[in-house]
């Protein structure tokens, strides 16, 4: 039995990117236009991540709740506050690098209820 995700078209030279989940071009992607707020107490969490990764640091942000446009945006604005890369997947926002203090101050200014996790 063959993996439905498994290959199929990503990109178009018509279209540009495609949805992999609707096979629809990105502007025209229905699946992702219907997608809700992920459910959170109320409390981000802020942590430290070395694990998978080579040994290197990466600052991880948890239960935000924002749609992803609104959370690609805030990530955005959390990389260019601290000089540095990232990315946003599946609800959580990486940051590359230890800026566990600077990243719980910033959130703390804009208003959410912070918390460090782990060690």
């Amino acid at each position: 039995m063959k993996n439905r995700l498994s290959g199929g078209l990503v990109y178009s030279t018509d279209s540009g990117r495609m949805c992999p989940a609707c096979r629809q071009a990105m502007a025209r992607c229905t699946c992702r236009q219907g997608k809700a707020v992920p459910a959170s107490d109320g409390i981000v969490r802020v942590s430290r991540e070395t694990r998978g990764r080579g040994g290197k640091s990466v600052t991880v942000i948890k239960g935000v709740p924002l749609a992803e446009p609104a959370l690609l945006q805030l990530g955005k604005q959390l990389k260019a506050a601290c000089g540095s890369g990232g990315t946003v997947k599946d609800g959580v926002i990486e940051v590359q690098g230890d800026h566990l203090a600077t990243l719980i101050e910033l959130l703390k200014k804009q208003g959410w209820t912070v918390k460090q996790s782990g060690g």
